[in-house]
């Protein structure tokens, strides 16, 4: 069993520490558990219970109403939520929940709903990613642990690999190369990008994660690839990465190479002339526009 404190509680739900005292005193929801130095710290029942309090106050729920609910009746009327029109938010809070009680078949549904309600593309624009986004803040703080972030990156790489998988384009007339360097190991974003390039016609060659770099060497000349795609999400000093960037440059220099991750601004100014920057998703259909349009 994992226990969080007040500040875990307050960061996961989006409610108050102070407000969460007060629900504590006034109506009983909670019922902390103190430490030997007298600090409060919470069950995962309880993390769960205050997620799906949450989730109904701040959708107008009263908290003297809901405060009184047995725990089934509170899960059933997120269940009701949960069956309307959700702004992106709620969905990622309702994710959040699944997340946290490891429910693979909740987890998967929602996400599933959200992309045959929104398409693929948006759903992970404004659902996936965020989500994401506030998964890497709890990791940061240590409100989440390991294998909850490992929970929701499995379920959505997987969603990742069947929706590339649905095309082949065997016959394209452009080949991309999708890698990331060794010792990167996020490639959600990677594959995402892999299946936009699918999407627009390419055909794809991914490598993955953690490539070595001699792997890179031997594998020029053996395919026939005119674009390459990789990203830097983890953190690299400035000298590595400008390094690491004209290594490429030299296996790679007849190639289009196609470079993404925020610390490129680190070497903005430097780079090989056949290099572009994908700064965003509008970027990439720039230089990766539809094949059948003659790009």
């Amino acid at each position: 069993m994992n226990y969080y404190t007040i500040k875990d509680l307050e960061t996961l739900s989006g409610i108050k520490a102070h407000t969460i005292r007060i629900w504590e005193k006034r109506y009983g929801l909670l019922d902390p558990q103190r430490s030997t130095t007298n600090i409060r710290y919470y069950s995962d029942n309880e993390l769960r219970k205050l997620l799906n309090v949450s989730m109904l106050v701040k959708h107008g729920y009263k908290i003297s109403k809901v405060s009184i609910f047995e725990d089934e009746q509170i899960q059933q009327e997120v269940l009701k939520l949960n069956e309307k029109s959700l702004s992106s938010q709620g969905v990622i809070d309702q994710l959040i929940v699944h997340m946290v009680n490891f429910d693979y078949r909740k987890f998967e549904g929602l996400l599933e709903e959200e992309i045959e309600n929104l398409g693929f593309e948006e759903a992970f624009m404004t659902v996936v990613f965020p989500l994401f986004e506030k998964i890497g803040i709890y990791w940061q703080i240590g409100s989440i642990f390991p294998a909850q972030e490992h929970f929701v990156s499995n379920i959505t790489r997987h969603l990742l690999i069947r929706a590339c998988s649905e095309y082949t384009n065997y016959d394209a007339k452009s080949t991309v190369l999708f890698f990331l360097r060794e010792g990167e190991m996020h490639e959600l974003s990677l594959l995402f990008y892999q299946y936009l390039a699918l999407k627009a016609g390419y055909k794809t060659i991914y490598l993955g994660q953690n490539v070595p770099f001699d792997d890179l060497l031997k594998l020029d000349g053996l395919q026939d690839i005119d674009r390459v795609f990789t990203a830097f999400v983890n953190g690299v000093e400035p000298d590595e990465l400008e390094d690491y960037l004209q290594q490429m440059n030299q296996v790679f220099r007849r190639k289009k190479v196609f470079v993404t991750g925020a610390q490129l601004v680190q070497v903005k100014g430097k780079l090989p002339s056949n290099f572009k920057v994908v700064s965003d998703l509008r970027a990439f259909k720039k230089y990766f526009g539809s094949l059948e349009n003659g790009h």
